[in-house]
């Protein structure tokens, strides 16, 4: 097939200038309904092109023609065997893999910093997750991608596993030795399920982290919009080998998505594909250029600290995506989110992300050097700034109690619960997910008992303020009986 070909957006063009009566949804018909202020500023031509399943525009959950077309191009492009369009962002790819991966009880190996997503997973599908623990990357105090050790132990230690789940990268741009995990999988005759959100781009350049399908992931799901050039929402799964049933992937997907699937976005996978296609590596290097001229000034600053190929050690951080610049100004003072304020509130510069530790900075295809000076002059000027004391932060604070399961994350999601206060919770049975902020990695799950130990790492992190996602003001959910 011809990469340079969009056989969606061509579709899509060829009804534009139809000249067609629309009595279909839908309703603001081309743009005629749509709200001026809206219409003003985006102009008349996008509307024109959000339309319906009508003849010749194809059914993206019955592909036959031109989403066929344009999925076939992503299959071929990535190196999939088949490759879907996902409408409701890699979120909905994640469920559909998890619904068509196991049934309930099943058992999973799941990284127990894995996106929410792949929790809610386990809540639809009724699987029993295996957890494993990423290792913490030094100084930044983020997690690592998977250890192969820590998966072999995890198969040694329980029968009757059916799939394993990856993160590659995570959101901090660190990518494990995946073929090792792989090749594991493949001798345990299970898929490995890979979360590449962040990944979409790293197939197009030699200096990036090798993408999961080359590295043997049997299905891979990659938020486009993220570093690929599609609209927000859009994303791709792509899988290969003998060990997903296609067709009840294909059904899983029906459930999770919009049967109203979006005709802008199909549109923008398409569009976007075809760009990496023809100019990827080139859109890439110049990227890349950016953020290596961030890097390097970022690394001749006083007191910040730059994750870079330094600190990767072991298994679980062999890569960097170097497009991604996470740093540290704790040994100034600030914190992640200090930073970030200060960047947006003095400097209009908004950042991807920021937590306690760290700021990470995204150096996509579309960034100017405009923006990389505005980030540059901002850091710059913080660092001559007055700084304040913050908490530092030590590695054994980060070191999460092993939790005990007692349900399933779905049996304990149908069970009624209770909020109470958090030092009446010893010996609860956990109705919530609780993470603390950095590392992200959840020290409770729904189904697990609050533990001393648990119990008093709550207490500990909530008396030093550092955040902590899933415990209210008023205590924790608990299940109301087991």
């Amino acid at each position: 097939m011809e990469q340079k070909n969009a056989p969606l957006w061509e579709s899509l063009l060829k009804q534009k200038f139809a000249g067609s009566a629309q009595l279909h949804i839908p309703g603001h018909r081309s743009g005629q309904a749509i709200p001026t202020e809206f219409l003003n500023l985006a102009g008349t031509g996008i509307f024109q092109l959000d339309l319906t399943e009508i003849p010749g525009l194809d059914d993206l959950h019955d592909p036959r023609q031109a989403i066929a077309e344009a999925q076939k191009l992503a299959a071929e492009l990535y190196g999939a065997e088949k490759s879907f369009f996902l409408v409701n962002g890699t979120s909905g790819g994640l469920l559909a893999l998890m619904l068509a991966c196991c049934h309930q009880g099943d058992k999973i190996i799941v990284p127990r910093n894995a996106h929410k997503s792949i929790f809610s997973g386990l809540v639809l599908s009724g699987a029993a997750p295996v957890y494993y623990y990423p290792r913490i990357m030094k100084d930044f105090f983020c997690s690592n991608g998977p250890d192969v050790w820590q998966i072999k132990n995890k198969f040694k230690k329980e029968q009757g596993i059916k799939a394993v789940m990856a993160v590659h990268p995570t959101y901090y741009g660190i990518a494990g030795d995946l073929p090792k995990v792989a090749d594991c999988c493949r001798e345990n005759n299970v898929p490995l399920l890979v979360d590449e959100a962040h990944g979409s781009h790293l197939k197009f350049h030699r200096n990036l982290p090798p993408d999961a399908l080359s590295c043997g992931a049997d299905a891979v799901v990659q938020s486009m919009h993220k570093m690929g050039g599609s609209l927000t929402q859009s994303s791709l799964l792509h899988i290969q080998g003998p060990y997903l049933d296609r067709k009840r992937l294909a059904e899983a997907l029906r459930m999770v998505q919009s049967s109203s699937p979006s005709y802008l976005l199909m549109a923008s996978l398409d569009l976007a594909r075809r760009q990496l296609a023809l100019k990827g590596e080139e859109l890439m290097g110049k990227a890349l250029e950016k953020a290596l001229w961030c890097r390097e000034r970022l690394e001749k600053l006083k007191g910040v600290k730059v994750l870079n190929q330094a600190y990767l050690d072991g298994d679980g951080a062999r890569y960097f995506d170097r497009t991604r610049l996470t740093f540290s100004l704790q040994d100034l003072g600030f914190s992640g989110y200090q930073v970030s304020q200060q960047l947006e509130q003095k400097y209009g510069v908004f950042v991807e992300m920021a937590d306690i530790a760290c700021v990470v900075a995204v150096i996509s295809l579309g960034t100017t050097w405009e923006d990389c000076r505005r980030l540059m002059h901002g850091i710059e000027e913080l660092t001559r700034s007055q700084t304040q004391t913050v908490s530092r932060f030590y590695p054994e604070t980060f070191m999460l109690p092993e939790p005990v399961s007692h349900l399933t994350p779905r049996e304990a999601w149908l069970r009624p619960s209770v909020t109470i206060p958090l030092e009446q919770s010893l010996g609860s049975i956990s109705a919530a997910t609780v993470a603390v902020y950095p590392p992200g990695i959840p020290a409770l799950c729904p189904g697990e008992e609050i533990t001393k130990d648990i119990l008093e790492y709550l207490q500990e992190v909530r008396q030093k303020g550092y955040p902590c996602h899933g415990l209210e003001d008023s205590g924790l959910k608990v299940i109301l009986e087991v």
